[in-house]
């Protein structure tokens, strides 16, 4: 009697044993979606060559992370836009999974592509709005906190009338644009972020003004030549990206002639909104798209780049990490955007 049921409870085991085999990987492929293909497109920003050797390693390593998150992916094709208005349009059509593109080709196509990620960088020491915060805890520095954006400046120089407009921001009196019109500039190209339309942003913003309504403004080929007039007094004012200075710290005095330091010389009198970096967008009239994939594809490129083989993929882009991204962070650049068209008409 008892081996009877010795045997019978075995064979119940045996039986439920061997259903459960057989029902777990029905399970598993329910859960799995299968993708033939994803595709990448970056934006022909350095070398296409340099791209395409430096991200090769990406293609299997998206594989194997996606894999983790319920995708079997088939192949990973990775290619370079002949401009970055082609990978733009590829997202748009749908012909383009996946685009590492800047925020200003992403805001021109967000009726196609969607930013799911923002890449990072190394912050700085000082990131107030206001430029007496910054004269107040110089000099910059790096820091280890990852950032999502980076500011324009308007820093002011040895001249009179630069030692002018610090002391009034040190001092914590409001400038005025006629303190701004009555100062020499030295600006970048219309089309330089830094140099030109985030310092635009900022003269409309606060004065309803743009860097066109000065008086007194000569283009620079390069921020070194900006820097070096900015020493010598021909100018007042420049425009530079966060912090430009500290990459001009040893030239200052040995190159460009300054008389003392360059923390001791500048201080800074305007900053800038952020100017968001590079994005990850998605295209939304890809086949393949949809919002579990939109959201396992951060969860994705983000463990990659907290490897070390991914670190050495996207510093190709000189990204550092990256971070979830709303279409709202790309508010600013949209009205830089703006700015842009209204030069070329």
């Amino acid at each position: 009697m008892l081996k009877n049921w010795i045997k019978k409870a075995a064979l119940t085991l045996a039986s439920v044993t061997t259903l459960a085999s057989v029902a777990m990987p029905a399970v598993a492929a329910q859960e799995t979606a299968q993708i033939d293909e994803l595709s990448i497109g970056f934006v022909p920003s350095r070398d296409p060559e340099e791209i395409v050797t430096a991200t090769e390693p990406l293609e299997q390593l998206l594989i194997d992370e996606l894999a983790t998150l319920g995708y079997e992916v088939g192949s990973v094709d990775i290619s370079v836009g002949t401009s970055y208005e082609a990978v733009g349009e590829g997202l748009s059509a749908g012909t383009i999974d996946i685009g590492f593109i800047p925020g200003g080709t992403y805001v021109l196509y967000d009726d196609g592509a969607e930013v799911i990620l923002t890449s990072t960088r190394a912050g700085l020491s000082n990131d107030s709005e206001d430029p007496a915060d910054w004269n107040a805890n110089e000099p910059t520095e790096a820091t280890d906190e990852q950032v999502t954006y980076y500011r324009a400046i308007m820093i002011a120089g040895p001249s009179e009338k630069g030692r002018e407009l610090a002391d009034k921001v040190n001092n914590g009196e409001e400038l005025s644009f006629e303190d701004l019109n009555s100062a020499n500039w030295s600006v970048m190209s219309p089309s330089s972020s830094a140099g030109y339309i985030y310092p635009t942003i900022w003269l409309q913003d606060n004065f309803q003004q743009n860097l066109s309504d000065l008086e007194n403004v000569v283009q620079a080929d390069s921020y070194l030549n900006s820097f070096a007039r900015l020493a010598s007094g021909q100018v007042d004012i420049l425009t530079v990206f966060a912090d430009g200075r500290r990459d001009y710290v040893d030239q200052w005095q040995s190159e460009l002639g300054g008389e003392n330091d360059i923390w001791t010389d500048t201080d800074v009198i305007g900053v800038t909104p952020g100017i968001y970096n590079d994005t990850i967008s998605v295209s939304n009239n890809s086949d393949n798209m949809s919002d579990e994939l939109k959201a396992a594809l951060q969860e994705a490129f983000i463990n990659i780049s907290q490897t070390e083989e991914g670190k050495e993929i996207i510093a190709i882009y000189a990204h550092e990490g990256y971070e979830v991204a709303e279409s709202s962070d790309y508010e600013v650049e949209r009205q830089a955007q703006e700015i842009l068209r209204e030069q070329s008409n």
